[in-house]
């Protein structure tokens, strides 16, 4: 693959030009994050009647918990819009990852692993919480931990 990166005359716009026989899921996934404008650095969330931007690093996990979406930082619940597809597409190639159908952890955030039984771990995050990392989700772990097979 090609890659040209070109500055822009004087009063030209800024304009990304993609040349590809088949569009991969891939660089869909980035063409999405390019339109959402604000990438990954902070997420909009919700406290109380207002919208505060916080850093997406001090993001320790987020939870779904009845068709709601909660992002957790180390002293505050935080209420977020979007649908936890829509963050683990948004974090792809970052820190976070799925560890069960309805959690994202920011692996930055885990002081400690303990396996659990049925093959699944327990996250120690560096606030004090636990959280269950279901069995299906360990080997992705492991492989962005750098351990294991």
């Amino acid at each position: 693959m090609k890659i040209t990166i070109e500055t822009p005359l004087p009063g030209e716009e800024d304009e990304i030009i993609i040349k590809m026989a088949e569009l991969s899921d891939e660089v869909l996934k980035t063409i999405r994050r390019l339109k959402d404008g604000a990438g990954n650095e902070t997420m909009a969330v919700y406290a109380d009647e207002s919208i505060r931007m916080i850093p997406t690093g001090a993001i320790l996990y987020f939870d779904a918990t009845d068709n709601r979406v909660f992002a957790y930082t180390k002293d505050n619940c935080f209420e977020t819009k979007k649908k936890l597809f829509e963050i683990e597409e948004l974090l792809h190639g970052t820190a976070f990852l799925r560890i069960s159908k309805n959690a994202i952890v920011n692996i930055k955030a885990i002081d400690h692993l303990s396996p659990e039984f049925n093959g699944r771990f327990i996250a120690s995050l560096k606030n004090g919480e636990d959280i269950i990392i279901s069995r299906g989700y360990v080997p992705e772990l492991k492989k962005k931990l750098g351990i294991g097979k």
